[in-house]
């Protein structure tokens, strides 16, 4: 349950923080931005017990955590705003079974264009991208009033220490909890500081019943062509992150299990989004929790999702949560991302040879791929 609860601390900040960016671009009210949140979470939990346990072909039974992707944001927020919320919700419903059926039904033709080399790369890069996403996090989270405080980054490195010193000297239970001890200790500092807001949680009600079509569904194609790449780009990290947890036994995954996570990302965005809940898909951080601890049972991460499911349908309990300081959270995802990257690494020396070639591939896919994302403009 701890290591479950270890998974659900990482990913629940950043998967909730999308709907909040989204809901303040279309000027949602308070309560519709509740019920966005409360489905996120829902939904999260929904598709990381299918990816843990699978049902039929959908799920890879892996210990793959998903949540909302930032990768919809810009393009939610932007149609939303412009179009409304019942075009964002009945594209999404379209392009997630489309796009994901027809890159998991075809995956063995494709998966010639997956080998060591290019999920080993995608891995590194995810993990790399994340990187100032985890500073920002130590810093106390972008537009923060005290952002760089020594205050935050002396919680942050409080945080990461404990992580960092629990994995590498201790044995057991310990060294597998290094995460949630190092969050528990930050959180239970900043308390005694008082710098935790509890109002969330005064505010937050007992129950949050689905309500399906609540903004109704409209499809115009621009934004469907949108959300259609969108999910191509989703389905791209999956099989990144895929590899990143199988990376912790030294192989790649099987075509079974790049088809089935690949299936889960769009069928459950599909369902979400009729409940109202923006795209899932898996989270990176969390295979930095696999690398990091070496616990690779999905069953763990099922229970996980289970939480997530119980914390979706009783706003009181999610909203404790959400009282965590950002500064907290930034020690722990810091590490994590950092694994990811590594993650990607033990991938690349253990399956290719780091010959000319490759060595030209691998410099040319980091210097794209890190340079659009380092300058976006």
């Amino acid at each position: 349950l701890l290591l479950a609860l270890q998974h659900v601390s990482v990913m629940i900040v950043p998967s909730t923080a999308v709907a909040f960016i989204v809901a303040g671009a279309v000027g949602a009210s308070a309560a519709d931005t509740t019920f966005l949140v409360q489905m996120v979470i829902l939904f999260a939990g929904v598709a990381t017990v299918v990816q843990a346990d699978a049902v039929g072909p959908v799920g890879a039974k892996l210990p793959i955590v998903m949540g909302t992707s930032f990768a919809f944001v810009g393009a939610m927020a932007s149609i939303g705003a412009s179009s409304g919320l019942d075009v964002v919700f009945g594209s999404i419903v379209v392009a997630a079974v489309i796009v994901p059926f027809l890159l998991g039904w075809q995956f063995k033709r494709l998966q010639s264009f997956f080998p060591p080399l290019v999920t080993g790369l995608i891995v590194v890069i995810i993990g790399l991208y994340l990187v100032p996403v985890g500073i920002q996090y130590a810093a106390g989270g972008v537009g923060a009033e005290n952002f760089g405080s020594m205050q935050n980054l002396a919680l942050a490195g409080l945080v990461l220490a404990i992580a960092v010193l629990f994995n590498l000297l201790l044995r057991g239970v310990w060294r597998m909890m290094s995460v949630i001890i190092g969050i528990g200790t930050g959180y239970v500092v900043a308390i005694a500081f008082g710098i935790v807001d509890f109002t969330p949680f005064y505010e937050a009600a007992w129950i949050a019943v689905p309500n399906p079509g609540r903004f109704g569904f409209s499809f115009e194609l621009i934004p469907l062509l949108t959300f259609a790449f969108l999910f191509l780009v989703s389905g791209m990290e999956t099989i990144g992150d895929m590899s990143g947890i199988t990376a912790a036994e030294g192989r790649t995954p099987s075509e079974d299990e790049f088809r089935g996570g690949i299936f889960a990302d769009g069928f459950i965005s599909a369902l979400g989004a009729v409940f109202c809940s923006f795209p899932q898909t898996s989270f990176s951080q969390n295979v930095g929790i696999i690398n990091f601890t070496g616990v690779m049972s999905r069953h763990i991460v099922g229970i996980g999702g289970a939480l997530l499911v119980v914390l979706g349908l009783v706003p009181k309990i999610g909203a404790i949560v959400t009282t965590i300081p950002s500064a907290v959270f930034g020690g722990a995802v810091l590490i994590m991302v950092g694994m990811v990257a590594a993650s990607g690494m033990r991938l690349l020396f253990l399956n290719i040879d780091m010959n000319r070639r490759n060595m030209v591939i691998i410099a040319t896919s980091l210097g794209l791929g890190l340079g659009v994302a380092t300058v976006p403009s």
